[in-house]
Formats: C-alpha cells, sequence, structure tokens
C-alpha cells in the first residue's frame, strides 16, 4: 500500500469501516477491479448478470508524473476512498476497469441489487404498475382517417405500444401487489438511474468534526471526479449485439432523431422511458406549441398574402407615389444643419411595404393571436393533465419530490416550524436570508440597467448615424447607389443596421450573463424568473421603443425635442414606425434562430470530433460502452433550462408584436419543425445520457406564458393605435373626409396623406435647425411639411394641435379600451368553459385511487388478522382445553 494513500486516509478521512470494504491490489477503501471483457455493447458487471446503473470516471493518481501526483493528492484520493466505502456501505455494488485508450483513466461501474432498488423506490415514492386498465379508451374522432395518419406516425412495428396500468406508490411489504412479472425488468432503466443519482448526491466524502460534506456533484467540481453519468443502451446507428437489449437509443434515432422522420409524431412514450418526465414533457410541450402554431401560420400568411396583393389598391399609398402629390410635396429636414428638404415621393417603395403589414387584416389577425394564445394555454393544461395521469406524476410534488442535497448540506441553522412547532434545519437565519435577497435583487438589477445602458446607446447611434445618412443619401451626385437609391433611404439604412447592432449587443450580453458565477443552490423557479426578466428586457426592449417611444416626442420644426440636450429626438417615416419594428423583428427573430440551430447543430459536434481525433486509437482496439459514451458531450447543469428559455422568447416575439409582423408565426413554425429535430439529434447522438429527472408540468414557465399573453393582449392593442396609421386613416375616412371638416361628398380616402401633413413656415426655423444646403429644386418655396396635427402658420393657435389630434386621440384610447375588455372578457369565457382536466382522465384518477384504497385496505386486513392470529390460537387452545375437562368438544 502506497505510504501516501495510508497517511490520506489515517488523517484526511478516516476509514469508516475498514472490515467491511472489498480491496483491489491491496489498497484500501478502493472497489474491486476487473479486467474489459472485450464485450463493447455489454451493460452489465463481468459477471453478465449485474446491470450498470451509473457509471462513475476518475483520473489515477499512481499513472500520474511523481510531481503532479503529490499536488492535491491526500484529500482528492481520500475524498475518493471515502465516497466510494460509503456506496459499498449504502448497498451498492461497485467494479472498476481501466480504460482501453488511456490508461490513467479509471471506469467505476455502479450495480443497484435488488432489496437496493425496493428500498429507495420506497423512500422515491415511485409508482409502479398494481394492475392493467381496465377503462376502455374513448374512440378518437380522428379514427375515420387513421389510414392515413398512420404514416404521421412512429413505425408500431418498430415501438410498439405498452400497455397501460393503474400504479401506487412502491411499497416494499406490498410487494405481492404489483405486477412483478420479471424482476429485471421491473424497475426500467431510467428509474434505476434516478434511484442510483439520489443516492450518489447524498453519500459522504468527507467528515470533520460536525461538518458533513457529500454528494457526486461537489466531487466532480472538485476534480475528484471526471465525469458521472448513466449508460445508453447501444450506439445510435447500431443494434446493439448483447442479447435482450431493447436498443431504445437507435430506435429513438430512427424514429425521431434522424432527418428522414421530420414529418412523423414524437414517440413520447418511449423518450419519457429513456430520457425521464422532464425530457418527455419539455418534448411534448414544443411539439404542442409547434402544432399550434400551424393555425397560427395559416392565418398570419393569409394575412401577409392580402397584404402583399393589396399593397398597389391603396389610396394613401398612390398618394405618396403619385408625382403631382407626393412629389409636389416638399418635407422638412429630420435633423438639424446636415439634413435638408425631401421630396415624400422618395419613401414610395417604403409606403407600400409599409401596406402589406399595416392593413385592417393585421387588426383581424392581432385579435386571432388574442384569441389563439388563450386556447393554446388552455388546452396545453388540458394535454398535460393526460401527461400526468399516463406518466404517473399527478401527485409528484406531495410525494416524490425530494430535497435538493445541496440545500440539505446548508441546513445548519434550527428554527421551530410555525406548523408542527417541530426543531427543524433551515439553510439561513432571517438576517441571513434578507441580505441574500438583498444581493440577488442588486445583481438582477445592475444587469438590467447595463441592458437599458446599451439601449440608450443604439437610440444615440439611431440619432447620429441618421443624421449622415441623411447628408449621404439624399445627396444627387451619389452615382454608385443609383440603382437603389428608391430602395434604401435614411430612414430603412438606419433601421437595418441598427438592428443589426441591436441583435450583436443582445447576443453578448447573453453570453457575459450567463458566465455569471452560479450554483446549484438556487431554486429553479428562482431562477427561471429572473433570467426571463433578464432576457425579457434584452430582448424586448428596442422593439418597445420603436413600437412605443420612437417618434412620439418630437416636437416639430420650430421647436424640436432633444435627447441629453444633444441629440435631435429621432422621427418616424412618414408612414409610420410600424415596417422599422417589422424590420427588428425579422432581423432579431431570423438572426437568434439562425445563430441558435448552428451553436446546438455544430457546437457538440466540433467538441467530439475533436475529442475523437485527440483519443483516437487503433481499428484492433474494441471500445466498451461505458468509454464510448464518456466520450460524448456532457449534459449541461441547467439541463433543459435554455431550451425552454430560447422558445419561450420565441412566444413572445410571436404574441406581444404579432401586429407588425404577421409572419412571425410561420417564421417560428419553421424554425420550431428544425428544432425538434435539432434537439433530439443533438441529446440522442452527442450527449451523454441524460440523468431521469420527474417534473409533474413546465414549471415556472407556465405562469410566465401566461403572463406573455396577458400582456399581449396590451401591445397588440397599442401598436395598432400607436403605432400603425389605421386609427388615423379610420378617423379621417369616417370624419374629416366628409362635411363639416373635408371637402368630399362621401367617405374616401382620398387626400388623406394632404391631411395628415402639417405645414411649417421655413422662415421660422432657428438657427441652430434651419439647413445648410438646399437642393437644387428648392426654388421660392416658403413652406414645407412634417408629420403631424397642428395648425399652420399664420392660424390663431399657430403650430398648437388641431382638432383633428384630439379626435385620433380619443380614436386611439376607445380603441385600446373597447379591444381590450373584448378580447379579455373572451378569453376569461374560453378558460372558464374549457376544464383543464378531462373527464376520462378525472375517472381513470378516480379508478386508480380507488384500486390502491382496496389494496391498503386488504393489506392492513390481512396483518390484522397475522397479529391476531397466535392470540386466536392460544384462546381456542385454552378454550377446548378446559372444555375437554368437562368432557365436551368444541368443534369449529
Amino acid at each position: 500500500t502506497p505510504s501516501y494513500l495510508c497517511d490520506c486516509l489515517s488523517e484526511s478521512v478516516p476509514n469508516p469501516f475498514p472490515q467491511t470494504i472489498v480491496s483491489r491490489n491491496n489498497d484500501p477503501c478502493f472497489c474491486p477491479q476487473a479486467e474489459f471483457n472485450n464485450k463493447p455493447d455489454s451493460l452489465f458487471f463481468n459477471d453478465g448478470v449485474r446491470r450498470i446503473d451509473f457509471v462513475l470516471v476518475y483520473e489515477d493518481e499512481d499513472k500520474k508524473e511523481f510531481e503532479k501526483r503529490h499536488t492535491f493528492l491526500r484529500r482528492k484520493v481520500g475524498s475518493l476512498c471515502y465516497f466510494e466505502a460509503s456506496l459499498m456501505k449504502m448497498g451498492m455494488e461497485l467494479e472498476a476497469t481501466r480504460s482501453v485508450i488511456d490508461e490513467k483513466l479509471m471506469f467505476v461501474k455502479i450495480h443497484m441489487p435488488w432489496d437496493v432498488l425496493c428500498t429507495y423506490a420506497e423512500v422515491l415514492h415511485i409508482k409502479l404498475p398494481i394492475e392493467p386498465n381496465d377503462l376502455s379508451s374513448r374512440p378518437s374522432p380522428w379514427r375515420f382517417f387513421s389510414c392515413i395518419t398512420k404514416h404521421f406516425y412512429p413505425s408500431e412495428d418498430l415501438i410498439t405500444k405498452e400497455t397501460e396500468f393503474f400504479t401506487a406508490p412502491f411499497e416494499k411489504n406490498r410487494l405481492e401487489y404489483f405486477y412483478v412479472k420479471d424482476r429485471d425488468q421491473f424497475f426500467t432503466q431510467s428509474m434505476r438511474s434516478r434511484m442510483a443519482y439520489y443516492i450518489l448526491s447524498r453519500a459522504p466524502y468527507e467528515i470533520r468534526g460536525k461538518i458533513k460534506k457529500f454528494g457526486i456533484t461537489k466531487l466532480l467540481d472538485g476534480g475528484v471526479y471526471k465525469a458521472a453519468y448513466p449508460l445508453h443502451d447501444s450506439r445510435f446507428n447500431v443494434r446493439s449485439k448483447e442479447e435482450g437489449c431493447p436498443s431504445e437509443r437507435l430506435l429513438l434515432y430512427e424514429e425521431w432523431a434522424h432527418p428522414k422522420s421530420f414529418y412523423k409524431m414524437q414517440p413520447l412514450d418511449l423518450i419519457r422511458k429513456y430520457y425521464g418526465e422532464k425530457i418527455g414533457i419539455y418534448f411534448a410541450w414544443l411539439g404542442f406549441y409547434t402544432a399550434m402554431l400551424a393555425f397560427a401560420a395559416i392565418v398570419g400568411l393569409g394575412c401577409f398574402i392580402y397584404g402583399f396583393k393589396t399593397q398597389d389598391t391603396s389610396t394613401w399609398s398612390k398618394e405618396v407615389c403619385h408625382p403631382e402629390i407626393g412629389g409636389a410635396i416638399v418635407m422638412c429636414p429630420q435633423c438639424d444643419k446636415d439634413c435638408t428638404y425631401w421630396r415624400l415621393n422618395s419613401t414610395c417603395e417604403t409606403s407600400k411595404k409599409l401596406c402589406i403589414f399595416d392593413n385592417f387584416g393585421t387588426l383581424v389577425f392581432a385579435v386571432f393571436m388574442s384569441i389563439w394564445v388563450t386556447l393554446f394555454l388552455e388546452f396545453w393544461k388540458r394535454y398535460q393533465a393526460e401527461l400526468e395521469y399516463e406518466w404517473d406524476t399527478v401527485e409528484f410534488l406531495e410525494q416524490e419530490e425530494q430535497p435538493r442535497p445541496e440545500y440539505e448540506a446548508k441546513c445548519i441553522h434550527e428554527r421551530i416550524n410555525p406548523i408542527t412547532r417541530v426543531k427543524e434545519k433551515v439553510p439561513f437565519t432571517a438576517c441571513g436570508r434578507c441580505i441574500r435577497v438583498s444581493l440577488g435583487m442588486g445583481t438582477v438589477l445592475f444587469w438590467l440597467l447595463l441592458i437599458l445602458a446599451s439601449v440608450v446607446a443604439i437610440i444615440v447611434y439611431r440619432l447620429a448615424v441618421f443624421f449622415s445618412f441623411s447628408k449621404k443619401l439624399r445627396a444627387q451626385d451619389l452615382k454608385e447607389l443609383e440603382p437603389f437609391k428608391e430602395y434604401v433611404t435614411p430612414q430603412m439604412a438606419t433601421s437595418v443596421t441598427a438592428s443589426i447592432i441591436s441583435f450583436v449587443v443582445i447576443m453578448i450580453l447573453n453570453i457575459l450573463y450567463e458566465r455569471l458565477p452560479r450554483t446549484k443552490t438556487e431554486y429553479e423557479n428562482s431562477l427561471t424568473l429572473k433570467m426571463f426578466l433578464f432576457q425579457f428586457v434584452n430582448y424586448y426592449s428596442s422593439c418597445f421603443y420603436i413600437a412605443f417611444a420612437k417618434g412620439k416626442v418630437v416636437g416639430y420644426p420650430g421647436q424640436p425635442v432633444y435627447l441629453l440636450g444633444k441629440y435631435r429626438n429621432e422621427e418616424c417615416d412618414p408612414g409610420g414606425c410600424l415596417i422599422e419594428l417589422t424590420t427588428q423583428l425579422t432581423v432579431i427573430m431570423g438572426g437568434k434562430a439562425i445563430w441558435n440551430n448552428i451553436q446546438e447543430v455544430l457546437m457538440p459536434w466540433v467538441k467530439n470530433l475533436i475529442f475523437r481525433y485527440c483519443t483516437r486509437v487503433g481499428s484492433e482496439k474494441v471500445i466498451p460502452r461505458w468509454e464510448q459514451d464518456y466520450q460524448l458531450q456532457p449534459i449541461g447543469k441547467l439541463g433543459l433550462f435554455y431550451e425552454y428559455l430560447e422558445m419561450v422568447i420565441q412566444f413572445g416575439f410571436v404574441t406581444l408584436f404579432v401586429a407588425s409582423f404577421p409572419l412571425a408565426p410561420v417564421l417560428a413554425l419553421v424554425n420550431n419543425l428544425f428544432e425538434i429535430r435539432v434537439d433530439a439529434w443533438k441529446i440522442t447522438t452527442q450527449f451523454r445520457r441524460i440523468v431521469p429527472e420527474k417534473a409533474q408540468d413546465i414549471g415556472a414557465w407556465q405562469p410566465i406564458l401566461q403572463g406573455v399573453a396577458i400582456l399581449a393582449v396590451a401591445t397588440n392593442a397599442m401598436i395598432i393605435a400607436f403605432t400603425s396609421d389605421m386609427i388615423p386613416r379610420l378617423v379621417y375616412y369616417w370624419s374629416f373626409s366628409v362635411y363639416p371638416y373635408g371637402d368630399y361628398s362621401e367617405n374616401t380616402m382620398e387626400g388623406y396623406i394632404n391631411s395628415t401633413l402639417s405645414i411649417f413656415n421655413i422662415e421660422d426655423f432657428s438657427n441652430t435647425s434651419k439647413p445648410e444646403k438646399t437642393p437644387y429644386w428648392f426654388n421660392n418655396i416658403t413652406t414645407c411639411r412634417y408629420r403631424d396635427f397642428r395648425y399652420p402658420p399664420g392660424h390663431p393657435k399657430e403650430y398648437e394641435y388641431s382638432i383633428y389630434y384630439w379626435h385620433v386621440i380619443a380614436a386611439k384610447l376607445a380603441f385600446i379600451i373597447v379591444v381590450e375588455h373584448i378580447v379579455y372578457l373572451t378569453k376569461f369565457i374560453l378558460s372558464y368553459i374549457i376544464p383543464d382536466v378531462p373527464d376520462a382522465v378525472k375517472e381513470q384518477i378516480k379508478r386508480e385511487k380507488y384500486l390502491t384504497q382496496v389494496i391498503l385496505h386488504e393489506t392492513n386486513l390481512k396483518l390484522v388478522t397475522k397479529h391476531l392470529k397466535p392470540v386466536t390460537d392460544k384462546f381456542l387452545d385454552s378454550t377446548n382445553m378446559n372444555l375437554s375437562k368437562e368432557g365436551l368438544d368444541l368443534d369449529f
């Protein structure tokens, strides 16, 4: 035995039970070692009987250089010794095998015997089958189309439908009541892995006085172990040669993750069986969301086509492009000195594009999306309730969810439970908790302020660059842009470049925020709310600025409003800011989707390729299953957190600003069709098998989605009212085109452009605002026009808001109030009439509870009978004896 190991065991972490540890190579406290048996597909110990439930990987210190070996050896080897010894004391069986590629690596295989499985299945309240489900399922309304729909489902020859069972929480003393057909198959591999990880998370590795350190997570963070993972059951593209192995990973790849299966429904039951309920519920939600997006995409595409077909028939767009109307209207400069006068018809192409998105079809689509989001959330609740029952997570929160080991480790302070009046351990005192919350809130506030600072910086960029673009793009001698001059306007150039810069800033801030130090002790829901708040401000702040701030407080040419006392506030295009909002959404949504998919596909693939290249071996080498999995990428600490976050941010784009971009659901649908298969391919082929986890629902994302849905009604109503030109056009059509305000005999849109542009006398320019240069065609012109509703020069109320302005404001406020109340009332009615749990599921839950109560009653009755039997027999024997003395016989 090496002397440093003996010293380590005696001084750092004394051997807890030296009499019970099986030695390896005469070294104390280590599990037995076995050579690899050249069976690469084997999922068992070398004896071929004990199944591998988990694998630990560490670097053998004896194989390192002498100098490196003594750096942190005493503590590291001691922790490893104590941890393995603790695992064996807790009933787990271990077997170590040296790597066939790198002799420094050791793989510790872990097996859980039947008794240990039964014990921890009871601890975790795992539900297991008691008898087949005898409730007949209701016929599907789509059964008549089964000959068509069957092609969209995974092959039943490969993935067979499993028998449905009623289940109950497992109890060892009632084993005979559970449906145990085969002990080896009674606990699924995901259950075994989950129980193994539960033990690994709570096994101690060091005790110093009253301080107890435990958990595989700490050992992984400290470098004692290099990896810990459950095994895949086969290679993803080759069927296992192991007898009786179902090769479920291969089935998932062929029927789910392979690109050829993009049109098929997801095999959710197999996903749940292989990866656990948490992964299953994510893909169920993503698939349901994508299916619902199909309806929104069809309506949105129809709205877009309608706008595209009618763009050439728009009266106000024709007026902008008409050489005698738009060409005769001279617009005031939109910045100081460097900007000059320009003709309205220079924005002809922009006004045509605006007609595609700013039409009455958009109003209908915005109302439709408000109803759609309610139906999506309500039907998802129903579908989620079905999955909760089928996957045995109905009472998960009350029974199965265990305290996190990291939380338990911090419970060192005592308090009196206000309910039970019993002393309990808590991680923080009241003062400590207050300090912790304050620090957390301060950190979040700092990052939110940083985001707002970046938004202000982009606004300043918009103002500064617009001046430059206005000066250059309106210059008549710019010959190189002549073919594109009608398309490249100062507003469009500024909007596109600012959107690209905004997207880059968003990505950079995301990376910086995700690199903040973060521990596993944070509650997942708390982390979810913090991260969503950050992402919400990060992604949507620029959109909110364009929709509700840009061009709203600009004054008029004689008295413009300045930002920071220096930069003149940015004005909207004469057609409104809606086209800029559409551009912003297109750039951010499209860029984010492309970047995320490239990152999710390329990064793990390249990392695995480099790892395999660096550790390549000759073709004669046979690599075992556990070593093949070690070469894959580990799943991130937060697992599905960023996958949910990506989709919820997308959900916000689809719902919050859909009034300005009806193609958002189409882009989201296309992205999600790729997202499902990319995520499936990634976790099936590029990552180690994920430790299965229970999950009842999508967690804190559910109330976040509901909050976004409520906010979406207000934002879309306000976009239509304040960002688009729909309300001013309606006011003009119904009121100001006819008597007493207009000159037309009947309602019309003719003259709308002229009525929305106020007049300004160029003599009223201040010295700081007056343009330095004027175009060659600017002769004998005394006035210019600007976008506002103000009285003309010479009027008693010169440059004050006109009656048209107040009519428009009143109409906008009335529109918001009416639309919001109608939509919210409709949402409330739909939420009320659609039950969250289907009737069929309620019946099955009641039936299952009834069967469980019957089993408990019979078991308790048998236990009582068993305990009373000796007393009854003794009483009967005594009675028979007394009767026999009297010459009588009692016959029962």
